[in-house]
């Protein structure tokens, strides 16, 4: 193995948002129309966004909330539900602090299971066993893009009474046995609209449910646990100042400039993702060869978003993990981690006194993994530029 030589190339980042000049004519607009909070823009996104996600094939509404962020959506979901001091939620160990903490904020606690080694997503067995008296919900993470397997957790959750949320913060447009995420058959459905997701909104997300009275309580909480909608009073012809505060709730509405840019970008999410997997199947010839686990494929017939290409390296590599990002990072290539697990960190590890051999498979897989960049601004240059230097280290 030798040191990569320094790049003379342009640095090529893990992650760049495509905005295009649809999405800036559409936020000037919002600038000029005097209404640039939560107002018509984000209504017409969350229409938008309902039919998008499409055929619903238990003939039931789709309700859909624009929240200023996944986070955000995950918080209104759980509480929504009435999770609360005394229960517990299961999640994955291998995912962002974001999964577990909304669980804390409402004063319950978190149980942490392993992943399936050959997915990377939650095991349904490690659910099963996790189950305990104060088990109300569970929340799966489509990692990386890969729908979970969602009629496994489903089943899981009948038998056993328990609520089910979807963290889908990579999951438009995947599809799971056929159906999008976000018209399973769970609770509530979180999607994420940050800067390198599928598609984006700067910061944003939306929460999916076909449960009128979850819809109503997430959009009350949603802004300060106001019984009307802010923009039907601010835009009423005759006086309709008066409004009722009836929960302690929260600031996560979603800005009409936002929403402005997630119109467009929800319009484009089908040929991003197209984009997407066509470079994925460019890095995974040219990587093919190399010591090196490929990422998992969606399932026969249906799709992965393509939001991280997530290469594990072989235990035979002849350079570990930290040394091939620092050799990336010297040729000029931007890279990351998904995730430091969460077992590893030490709010969760200390709280709930975790270690390492409970969770074996994300362990290996953390101390083996890295993203390499995935954008549609990426050209089949960059991604033989990203392959070459892999090689390299590698050889």
């Amino acid at each position: 193995m030798t040191a990569a030589p320094p790049s003379s190339l342009p640095f090529l980042p893990f992650a760049l948002p495509e905005i295009g000049d649809d999405e800036i004519a559409e936020v000037v607009d919002t600038l000029r129309s005097g209404w640039v909070t939560t107002g018509p823009k984000a209504r017409r996104f969350e229409g938008d966004f309902a039919a998008f996600l499409g055929d619903d094939t238990r003939g039931e509404r789709l309700h859909c909330i624009a929240v200023n962020s996944a986070t955000a959506g995950l918080h209104l979901a759980l509480e929504a539900l009435g999770i609360g001091p005394g229960d517990e939620v299961i999640t994955t160990t291998h995912t962002f602090t974001a999964t577990a903490e909304v669980v804390r904020y409402l004063g319950a606690d978190v149980k942490l299971v392993d992943i399936d080694p050959a997915t990377l997503n939650i095991d349904p067995q490690a659910v099963e066993a996790a189950i305990g008296p104060r088990t109300k919900a569970i929340i799966p993470v489509h990692y990386a893009g890969l729908a979970a397997d969602m009629p496994a957790l489903l089943a899981i959750a009948r038998q056993h009474g328990l609520k089910v949320v979807e963290d889908a913060a990579h999951a438009l447009p995947t599809t799971c046995q056929g159906r999008r995420v976000g018209t399973l058959d769970s609770d509530v459905t979180v999607f994420s609209f940050y800067a390198n997701k599928t598609i984006t909104t700067g910061e944003g997300g939306m929460v999916v449910t076909r449960d009128a009275a979850l819809a109503a309580r997430c959009r009350t909480m949603r802004l300060h646990g106001i019984n009307r909608d802010a923009f039907d009073r601010f835009t009423a012809k005759v006086p309709s100042w008066y409004y009722e505060v009836v929960a302690p709730g929260f600031k996560y509405n979603l800005t009409d400039i936002a929403a402005a840019l997630g119109i467009h970008q929800l319009k484009r999410a089908n040929a991003f993702q197209a984009q997407r997997m066509a470079l994925w199947a460019q890095y995974d010839a040219a990587l093919a060869s190399l010591p090196v686990i490929l990422p998992p494929q969606a399932r026969e017939g249906d799709l992965h978003s393509g939001h991280l290409y997530v290469l594990r390296l072989a235990d035979e590599a002849a350079v570990g993990r930290d040394g091939l990002i620092e050799q990336l990072f010297a040729a000029g290539i931007g890279c990351s981690v998904h995730y430091i697990p969460l077992h590893r960190q030490p709010y969760w590890r200390d709280r709930y006194a975790l270690t390492d051999a409970q969770f074996p498979h994300s362990q290996h897989a953390y101390e083996r993994m890295l993203s390499l960049p995935l954008y549609t601004r990426m050209t089949a240059a960059d991604v033989d530029r990203v392959a070459s230097a892999v090689r390299a280290a590698l050889a």
